[in-house]
C-alpha cells in the first residue's frame, strides 16, 4: 500500500502570483518521496540500503526559496523540450521560430523560464499525485497551446514518472526528470565508487556546446561502451575523462525496457531505469563545484551525483534523421519512466 500525504511547502512572492507551493509525500514499505508542485521537482527520495536503513538519495534544497534561486535543475520535470536546441531556433512548417539562449549559443531545458520554474495544479491519487498546466501559445517561443500532465505513482519498490501532453499547433516536445542521484545519501562527495551500466549500442558524440554533431555511434571499443557494468572512477580514470554529459541511443519503440541500472556496492543500493523513450541522457554532474548548500547544509561538488535523463534526442527538432520530436494537434504525447530501487 502507497500512503500519500499532502503538506504546505511555502509560497511564490506576490510579483510570481503568490501561489500556495505543496509538498507530496508518497510512502510504500521500502521507498519515501517528497514532490513539489512547483516544477513537479522531487525534493527528496528515500530507499533502504542493504541493513535496511533509509537515506535521501537525491540531491537538493531545504526550502523553496534554494528551488527558486538559481540551480542546475534539481530533481524537476524540464520542458517543453528537455536538453539543448543548436542556436535556439529551429523551423516548422516554413516558419522559423526563436528560443531564449541560456547555455552558451543554444536553449537548454526549455529557456529561460521553463516547467521546473511554474507552479503546477496537484490532483492527489489513491498512489500518487498528478500535476498539470497550461504552456500558452508562444511560451518561451514555442508554438502551440500546449496541455501537460506528469503524474508520480509510487507502488511498492517502483515510482513511475507518466507525461502527457496535447496542443494546438504542431510543437516539439521532450519531457524529463532532471533528478541528481547519489546512492550513498545526498551529501556524498562523489559517484565514484557506484557502477553504471546502460543498454546502449551507440551515442551522440557532440561539439564543443554540446550539440550533437549528427553521428549515430558505435560505443564498441570507446569509453562510452557501458553495456556491462564499470565502477564510474575507475572508468574516468581509464579513458581520462572528465565526465558524462552525453545522450545514449535506446532500443526504438514504445514499450517499457530496462536501459539502465546503477548499483552501489557499499550500500546494497540499486537503481534501474526502465522506459519508452528513445534516449537518455547520462551526466555525471561536471559543473557542480561546491558553491551551491544543499539539504542539511551539504556541499555539492563535481561528480558528487549522476543523473539519468530519459529523453528525445538533443536537437532532433534540428536533425530529420534524429526520432520524432514533433507532437501535431490531435495526437498524444505519451511517455512512462520507472525507477526500481532494490538492495544487493
Amino acid at each position: 500500500m502507497t500512503a500519500v500525504r499532502r503538506e504546505a511547502f511555502g509560497r511564490m512572492p506576490p510579483e510570481e502570483g503568490g501561489g500556495e507551493v505543496e509538498k507530496f509525500i508518497l510512502q510504500s514499505d521500502s521507498v519515501r518521496v517528497e514532490i513539489l508542485s512547483f516544477g513537479c521537482i522531487i525534493a527528496t527520495l528515500e530507499t533502504k540500503d542493504r541493513d535496511g536503513q533509509f537515506s535521501d538519495i537525491v540531491l537538493g534544497f531545504d526550502t523553496l526559496e534554494g528551488y527558486r534561486r538559481k540551480h542546475p535543475f534539481f530533481g524537476a520535470v524540464v520542458g517543453r523540450v528537455a536538453n539543448r536546441i543548436a542556436k535556439g531556433s529551429f523551423s516548422l512548417d516554413g516558419k522559423e521560430y526563436q528560443l531564449f539562449l541560456n547555455n552558451g549559443p543554444n536553449s537548454l531545458h526549455g529557456g529561460a523560464k521553463g516547467f521546473d520554474k511554474v507552479l503546477w495544479s496537484p490532483q492527489v491519487l489513491p498512489d500518487g499525485v498528478r500535476f498539470s498546466r497550461l504552456s500558452p501559445d508562444g511560451e518561451e517561443g514555442y508554438p502551440g497551446d500546449l496541455q501537460v500532465w506528469v503524474t508520480y505513482t509510487l507502488s511498492g519498490r517502483e515510482l513511475a514518472i507518466n507525461y502527457r501532453a496535447q496542443s494546438s499547433k504542431t510543437t516539439p516536445i521532450s519531457l524529463t526528470n532532471h533528478a541528481y542521484f547519489n546512492l550513498a545519501g545526498q551529501g556524498s562527495q562523489d559517484v565514484y565508487d557506484h557502477e553504471i551500466s546502460i543498454e546502449a549500442d551507440s551515442y551522440l558524440p557532440v561539439d564543443d556546446t554540446q550539440i550533437p554533431t549528427g553521428e549515430v555511434a558505435a560505443v564498441q571499443g570507446t569509453a562510452f561502451d557501458l553495456r556491462q557494468p564499470v565502477e564510474l572512477g575507475r572508468h574516468f580514470q581509464k579513458f581520462h575523462l572528465d565526465g558524462f554529459d552525453h545522450n545514449f541511443c535506446l532500443q526504438q519503440g514504445q514499450d517499457r525496457r530496462l536501459v539502465a541500472r546503477v548499483f552501489h556496492p557499499p550500500t546494497g543500493r540499486t537503481m534501474e531505469v526502465h522506459t519508452t523513450q528513445p534516449g537518455i541522457q547520462f551526466y555525471t554532474g561536471n559543473n557542480l563545484d561546491g558553491s551551491l548548500k544543499g539539504k542539511g547544509a551539504a556541499t555539492y561538488p563535481k561528480h558528487c551525483a549522476l543523473c539519468l535523463e530519459t529523453q528525445n534526442w538533443p536537437d532532433a527538432v534540428n536533425k530529420p534523421h534524429f526520432p520524432n520530436v514533433l507532437l501535431h494537434p490531435g495526437e498524444e504525447y505519451n511517455h512512462t519512466t520507472w525507477l526500481v530501487f532494490s538492495t544487493a
